[in-house]
């Protein structure tokens, strides 16, 4: 079930809007990129190549054609190496790989090398990191629409015009004996666009733009780039804002509901005590701010009953961005997510960079419970936090890992939840905990408290202690 948060008021605004909203491109199926026109009109594009069979090191099969929506099927199931030879394409700046079967696994190792834009070097090879579990629960309305895909996490490579790709099925994992990769694979290159200017004159916002911009009121006016940080005695009257009770939930409709035995359920929004933990609200960039193209997504939003607790993520997508790029990474993801993947919109409920700065990120309004598609199994009553980047081996920044503290503080807060406790979660299925199975997890973990995966990264874990205490201590506890 899923409701627009657009009440007659907001409506009745949209046509004397004075704020400028950031131009929407006309449509969301554009496959070109076309460097002629002005900044604000870019909206991205998809390029989808077919996998094929590989006949020996450095060579492939017949180059691959089509992209955007000229998909062509995919390679029947095979135990040999698939990928790409050489091949110039347009201009793009993320890749991923995507195959038919949503369920099914891809078991070995998927590699890319790229050429840069105006360059004649090729860069050295890269692994694509090809866990596909983040991402909705199996039986959810998101999942039983019959769209989603298997996929790889994606990886940043940068603005890149040339690409070669190898994937390598695991022997010992498959279950032929020389191992088998997925049917229907398919390279997804990414352009996330180009940072999109202001106007003078803007066109009238789209149903979609003006529903996500709405969501956010009235914690910034329409049309904002930004909601603005709070000292905390402000931020407690967020808990104002939650919707809990009157948002439109679809938990009961996917058969997930939460159960808990938190201590501070005294504290949850419309008790007596409620938003007297709530920490001080870090600003936030909306999806305006990073240029969400409102075009590609479903409309509507869907919701959960609660915020119980948050899982930490890291995008797997590479650290060869700088933060002047961050908004076009997290283009590249939600353009990723929804059209190669298939997902109703971006998985993640909020993302942050190396430089600490927080994203919106799944469209509904940041203070309200909006259900994500992040943790398969435990996408009920909880919220996803991406920090961009990969962090088996290398450290995230100080900044980052404050900024999780920061946004925890307050989005836990306004629902009663302790960063520094504990909550039980009911799973919805997946490779840890059965369906139906009650689970006592930290209220901040990491992804893989509730999925067995290596995200979000050793080193990103390793850091959840900190970010928990200090969370608490900005809630007051």
């Amino acid at each position: 079930m899923r409701g627009i948060l657009v009440s007659s008021t907001v409506a009745a605004c949209a046509a004397a809007l004075a704020l400028p909203f950031l131009a929407t491109p006309s449509s969301a199926s554009s496959s070109t990129h076309d460097p002629g026109v002005t900044a604000r009109s870019v909206p991205g594009s998809t390029q989808s190549l077919p996998l094929v069979p590989l006949r020996g090191p450095g060579h492939g099969g017949s180059h691959a054609k089509g992209h955007g929506k000229n998909r062509t099927a995919g390679p029947e199931p095979t135990s040999t190496e698939q990928g790409l030879p050489q091949m110039e394409v347009k201009p793009f700046s993320l890749v991923g790989i995507v195959w038919d079967d949503a369920a099914a696994e891809l078991r070995g190792h998927a590699q890319v090398r790229t050429r840069p834009v105006g360059s004649r070097d090729w860069a050295d090879w890269q692994e694509v990191s090809t866990h596909d579990d983040d991402r909705p629960d199996t039986d959810s309305t998101e999942a039983r629409a019959g769209r989603l895909r298997g996929s790889t996490a994606p990886l940043w490579v940068g603005a890149s015009d040339a690409i070669q790709v190898r994937v390598r099925p695991d022997a010992a994992s498959g279950r032929t004996p020389g191992g088998s990769l997925p049917a229907g694979m398919r390279l997804e290159l990414v352009d996330p666009g180009v940072d999109r200017a202001r106007s003078a004159a803007p066109p009238v916002p789209s149903e979609n733009e003006l529903a996500a911009s709405a969501a956010n009121v009235p914690l910034a006016p329409l049309g904002a780039t930004e909601i603005p940080a709070l000292g905390k005695p402000e931020s407690e009257g967020d808990v104002e804002h939650t919707g809990v009770g009157e948002l439109p939930a679809d938990d009961e409709e996917d058969g997930y509901p939460a159960d808990s035995d938190d201590p501070d359920d005294s504290d949850r929004p419309g008790s007596a005590d409620g938003g007297r933990y709530v920490g001080p609200r870090p600003r936030i960039v909306t999806r305006a701010g990073w240029g969400a193209d409102e075009s590609l997504r479903e409309s509507g939003f869907s919701y959960t009953g609660a915020v119980r607790a948050a899982f930490v993520h890291h995008t797997a997508s590479g650290n060869r961005y700088s933060c002047s790029q961050s908004a076009s990474v997290i283009r590249g993801i939600y353009r990723y997510h929804v059209v190669s993947s298939g997902w109703r919109d971006l998985g993640y409920n909020f993302l942050i960079d190396k430089c600490g700065t927080v994203y919106e990120g799944r469209s509904g309004g940041v203070a309200r419970p909006v259900k994500g598609a992040h943790t398969l199994g435990f996408n009920s009553n909880s919220m996803g936090i991406a920090v961009l980047g990969t962090y088996g081996t290398t450290n995230p920044s100080n900044a980052a890992v404050d900024a999780v503290a920061d946004l925890t503080a307050w989005k836990l807060g306004l629902f009663g939840a302790n960063p520094a406790g504990t909550t039980s979660l009911v799973s919805g299925g997946g490779n840890l905990f059965k369906k139906g199975t009650k689970v006592r997890l930290k209220v901040i973990s990491g992804h893989r408290d509730g999925f067995s995966t290596e995200c979000p990264g050793d080193r990103l874990y390793r850091k959840l202690g900190t970010a928990r205490s200090v969370a608490a201590r900005l809630q007051g506890r």
